[in-house]
């Protein structure tokens, strides 16, 4: 697989990555998410400001715009690649985390991509998401606390993959294919948890906010009304 298929698949993820959904729809309800709750774009601080609804968009958008992205990719380089493909939706979607993670539209500030890292796994191995969003909703509902939850789901992506491919589960893949997916997929996790810090650092201190659905915050109707 050439170094240019990487690229363009890289810069792909980038472009559809970047589409800031919750930043998107919460402007669109004349609120600055930014400067509400954590400040950050994802589902959980657009659920926790402005309810369920807009939650679920964030959800749907994050997730599907990774989707999107390694599906072009796919369709471009599937008759170029081969057995190297995986590699190929794992560029896209490694595209996609950075798009999030560093938004050009908002000077490269973004999420910490939790739901469009979970659409890379649905696309490169679904076979792992059950355990991801199982022992995602354990956690959270034990602790009600959604960054242990998703440190801990990144945190399988990488573990996972490397187990299955010890197993045999990825022998389509020529061996250098698969390691380069390990090193990828191994990026994905670091980059969920260091997206994490400031949440680890309230961990660590006890003032990780818990989350409870349903319940918005007064400063979001407030900025509603001004």
């Amino acid at each position: 697989m050439t170094i240019w298929i990487r690229i363009i698949s890289l810069i792909i993820g980038y472009a559809f990555g970047s589409i800031p959904t919750g930043y998107l729809y919460a402007k669109a309800n004349g609120i600055d998410i930014r400067k509400h709750g954590s400040g950050n774009i994802g589902m959980t601080n657009t659920m926790r400001t402005l309810g369920v609804k807009a939650g679920v968009i964030t959800l749907a958008g994050d997730f599907g715009k990774a989707i999107v992205a390694i599906a072009i990719c796919m369709l471009l380089f599937y008759k170029q690649t081969g057995d190297w493909l995986p590699v190929v939706k794992l560029y896209a979607g490694l595209g996609a985390v950075l798009g999030h993670n560093f938004c050009p539209f908002l000077k490269f500030h973004g999420g910490k991509a939790i739901a469009t890292s979970a659409a890379v796994m649905t696309m490169f191995a679904p076979f792992e998401l059950p355990i991801t969003v199982g022992l995602f909703l354990l956690i959270v509902i034990i602790t009600h606390v959604v960054s242990i939850g998703s440190i801990v789901g990144v945190s399988t992506f990488v573990i996972q993959t490397v187990i299955f491919g010890l197993l045999g589960v990825f022998d389509q893949m020529p061996q250098e294919a698969l390691i380069e997916c390990y090193i990828l997929t191994g990026i994905i996790s670091v980059l969920g948890v260091i997206r994490h810090k400031d949440n680890i650092k309230r961990l660590i201190r006890g003032e990780e906010k818990k989350f409870t659905l349903g319940k918005k915050e007064t400063a979001a109707k407030e900025e509603q009304h001004e």
